[in-house]
């Protein structure tokens, strides 16, 4: 059939006038239709937001599902007056119940809750312990695959790929490629991955930091540490203070309940079977985003920049400089980050739980100093501004200077740092998606022209 009379068939004439050729044509045409594509979904949403599709409305599809109850998440809730609780232990809690060294409870022994639901005692926790120094040896190969890295190349997209070469050693993998499986028992595969994949991240996190940014020296797992001091040497530091930094940093960040990115990525891609590696990686492949895991980074260079400037123009860390400056930000049309979050109402509990340990360690390092005084004059100034609805902040808001003041300065690193932690919460939740038998994840979608008509 000729093309030209199938084209005059099909297509109105009112779109035959605007199509254009050559190269850049598309570009052309995108740029004229999506402005006008913009407006019709604002309008869409001004006009039809509050109507349902089934129990969803418009306005809460067009907006990132935000707050659709839709998914079973066991391991944590998220409640926007009170915060996390893990397995219904607030962060306070955790601190009561879990056994700990020196000053916090260890990854391991919230790692026994989020995939029990029981606290442990001491003996449990040391039992887990060995067994992870186990499991933490490397599949030969994947250490010389991250040592050949670029050194350009983002930590995040390293730690993406390096999970992926860790895939290898699937349980779960070979077992349903042999059909040995039955699916009443996925749990076990995915249960080992799971613990695998847990155990071996602190090396893979660590020859990433060490190969791009310091002389590629990682030591080996001593059995003789626990998970953070292990992780903590193979970044290179020796010392007691960083050592609860990092547990109380694996435990605060390892779950959020799981309609966030990185979590419900890993569920997502874990819902069509695929093993804890890949699952994973798709949840690393979220937190690399700026809006969720990547913040952080952002929250430490914009507090740096504060104080940065309140210095060039000869100005200490007061109320009123802080204030006067927080308000310059504002008029200048920009946002002040690790204020806020999509669900929470009031300050965030991790953020207190750092704020604390700042108290505790390290309460004259001036940039904590900077960050202290901005919990106490920015909330009210995002009040008085008016456009917020949490002015509170965040767990972002202070993480960045804790980890500075002990000399962890590579901010491009930071979200690797996260998404060791996350790992914890996500493969807590796999092992349960695997146990429960939970379904192929598949939502229904409709256009928006579809809304027009039938709404």
């Amino acid at each position: 059939m000729n093309i030209a009379k199938l084209v005059r068939r099909t297509v109105r004439p009112s779109s035959l006038r605007s199509f254009s050729s050559g190269p850049g044509a598309l570009r052309t045409r995108l740029e004229e239709i999506i402005p006008q594509k913009q407006a019709e979904l604002k309008e869409l949403k001004d006009t039809k937001g509050n109507e349902l599709l089934g129990t969803c409305s418009v306005a809460q599809a067009i907006g990132g599902m935000r707050s659709v109850k839709s998914m079973i998440w066991e391991t944590s809730l998220l409640d926007p007056e009170e915060g996390i609780r893990f397995r219904g232990l607030s962060i306070p809690e955790l601190h009561e119940k879990l056994p700990y060294r020196t000053q916090h409870p260890t990854p391991e022994a919230l790692l026994w809750l989020l995939i029990t639901g029981e606290v442990p005692t001491q003996e449990q926790v040391d039992g887990l312990t060995a067994d992870l120094a186990a499991r933490a040896k490397l599949p030969e190969g994947v250490e010389d695959a991250i040592r050949a890295f670029p050194k350009t190349m983002h930590p995040m997209t390293q730690l993406s790929s390096a999970s992926l070469l860790l895939q290898q050693s699937s349980v779960f993998a070979a077992g349903y490629a042999e059909g040995t499986l039955h699916k009443k028992d996925y749990w076990s595969p995915v249960y080992e991955d799971s613990l695998n994949l847990i155990a071996r991240l602190p090396q893979v996190a660590g020859l990433i930091y060490r190969n791009v940014f310091k002389d590629g020296v990682c030591p080996e797992w001593d059995s003789s540490l626990d998970y953070s001091q292990n992780y903590a040497r193979m970044l290179g530091f020796n010392d007691a203070g960083f050592d609860d930094l990092m547990r109380l940093y694996l435990v605060i960040h390892s779950d959020h309940e799981g309609g966030n990115v990185s979590a419900h990525a890993t569920h997502l891609v874990g819902s069509a079977l695929s093993d804890p590696y890949l699952s994973f990686t798709a949840g690393m492949c979220g937190l690399a985003g700026p809006l969720h895991g990547l913040a952080n980074q952002e929250v430490l260079k914009w507090t740096m920049n504060f104080y940065d400037e309140l210095k060039a123009q000869g100005k200490e860390v007061t109320h009123e400089s802080v204030r006067e400056q927080a308000w310059a930000t504002l008029n200048a049309g920009k946002v002040i980050p690790g204020f806020g979050h999509a669900v929470l109402r009031k300050t965030d509990p991790r953020y207190t739980a750092q704020r604390e340990f700042a108290l505790q360690n390290m309460k004259d390092d001036p940039l904590v100093h900077l960050v202290m005084t901005f919990y106490e004059v920015i909330p009210e100034v995002l009040k008085e501004h008016g456009k917020v609805a949490n002015p509170w902040p965040n767990v972002d808001a202070h993480s960045g200077v804790l980890l500075t003041h002990y000399g962890l300065t590579e901010m491009n690193y930071y979200t690797v740092l996260f998404g060791v932690s996350r790992a914890f919460g996500v493969l807590s939740q796999l092992i349960w998606d695997r146990a429960y038998g939970f379904a192929l994840e598949r939502p229904k979608s409709v256009t928006t022209d579809w809304i027009r008509q039938n709404v």
